[in-house]
């Protein structure tokens, strides 16, 4: 035990504080004793089940959470060892405590090698076992604060190993990316301004207005930058989401800005999510936009907004279409800024949306992923814990 995790007992072990009611699983296969401890326990506070077979106490483990696991050592058909390693292996969390004779304390050494925290010597009192009991569930809570600890930390490992592949990203982004744009900006001002007098004003315009469309590019990645940088910083607040009115809104918008296009949208209803709804509109935004983008060389287009049960039961919302699509074998660079597998003469981009949209849904603590096959759309499929 390190000295952070020995000053962490103590203080468990000394906290004034009522801790919250522990869950005891009582095992023993002389029912008079069963009961007496079951009704001493729960007169300490402790909420408990006692049973006088091991194959009870499994069925019980299968179905309910206990906090700790007291068992007989000696029980006929299974013994008590037997009994704390499946029970260890049906839950983790556990900590069991073998009740043995003075005549068996090395079977309660190899118990405690299996997985036991500690043991009581029979025939005991309450003052020989309430100490080792509360002592046990001080260790049990050690380790859970500790796991919790554990898993925050692989958490924020795996958001600065994210943040620091997206400042890589952006490195690339200032010295390409952005260089690109300022490089037109400056070769047609230069033209501009070595012949300045001598140029037609068809030829003004023509360099004028490359010159402003190299600047409007360069203002369109700075404004993605921003906006996915941004992301990172936006504190989750998590409500219950529209997801069907929230995708009807941006499709008429998207609609309405060409509204040439025929397109078929395909919104299911009481696509209800908890989320942030500024972050889930944004995401959202994304997502519609590059099935619009990516379908608007199609005769008739089609977008789909819907949910379905995941592998594991779970929802699962996508939204799909049946447009230019992409080979699989490059999937992974999709959700990297500033990497498209299309070029920018074929659909027009910076790269840098479906990267938000990542980030958003991982920011939520679920995951996105895609499947397509080339000329044959997409479908993007996201889960958002919590629903």
């Amino acid at each position: 035990m390190t000295n952070r995790e020995a000053n962490r007992f103590a203080e468990l072990m000394t906290d004034p504080s009522p801790p919250p009611i522990a869950r005891l699983l009582v095992v023993d296969d002389e029912e008079p004793l069963a009961v007496a401890l079951r009704n001493t326990l729960e007169h300490q506070g402790y909420s408990v089940v006692a049973v006088t077979a091991p194959a009870e106490a499994l069925k019980l483990l299968c179905v309910e959470r206990f906090d700790l696991l007291l068992t007989d050592l000696q029980m006929p058909g299974m013994d008590g060892i037997a009994l704390l390693q499946a029970a260890l292996a049906l839950d983790p969390h556990l900590v069991p405590i073998v009740m043995t004779g003075h005549g068996t304390i090395e079977s309660a050494v190899e118990a405690m090698k299996a997985g036991a925290l500690d043991y009581i010597l029979k025939p005991f009192t309450l003052r020989v076992a309430l100490p080792v009991i509360s002592r046990t569930l001080a260790v049990r809570k050690l380790r859970m604060e500790n796991e919790a600890l554990h898993r925050r930390l692989e958490a924020r490992t795996a958001e600065l190993e994210a943040m620091n592949n997206e400042l890589e990203a952006f490195s690339y982004s200032v010295s390409h990316d952005l260089r690109s744009p300022l490089r037109s900006i400056q070769g047609f001002a230069t033209l501009l301004e070595s012949d300045l007098g001598n140029l037609p004003e068809a030829r003004l315009r023509e360099l004028t207005s490359r010159i402003c469309a190299g600047v409007e590019r360069m203002n369109g990645l700075i404004d993605d930058l921003l906006r996915l940088a941004r992301t990172t910083r936006t504190e989750l607040r998590r409500t219950r989401v529209d997801l069907t009115a929230m995708a009807r809104e941006v499709a008429a918008k998207l609609q309405a800005e060409a509204p040439e296009r025929n397109v078929e949208w395909a919104i299911g209803e009481d696509l209800g999510v908890y989320a942030d709804p500024g972050l889930m509109r944004l995401a959202l935004e994304n997502l519609l936009s590059n099935a619009w983008k990516y379908s608007s060389k199609v005769a008739r287009s089609r977008i789909e907004v819907g949910r379905e049960a995941g592998t594991n039961g779970g929802p699962v919302c996508y939204v799909r279409d049946n447009g230019a699509g992409f080979d699989m074998r490059y999937a992974e660079r999709l959700f990297a800024p500033f990497q498209r597998l299309h070029s920018t003469k074929e659909f027009v981009g910076n790269g840098i949306g479906l990267a938000t949209v990542q980030r958003i849904i991982h920011k939520h603590g679920g995951r996105i992923w895609a499947e397509a096959a080339p000329g044959q759309g997409a479908t993007f499929r996201f889960t958002l814990p919590g629903e």
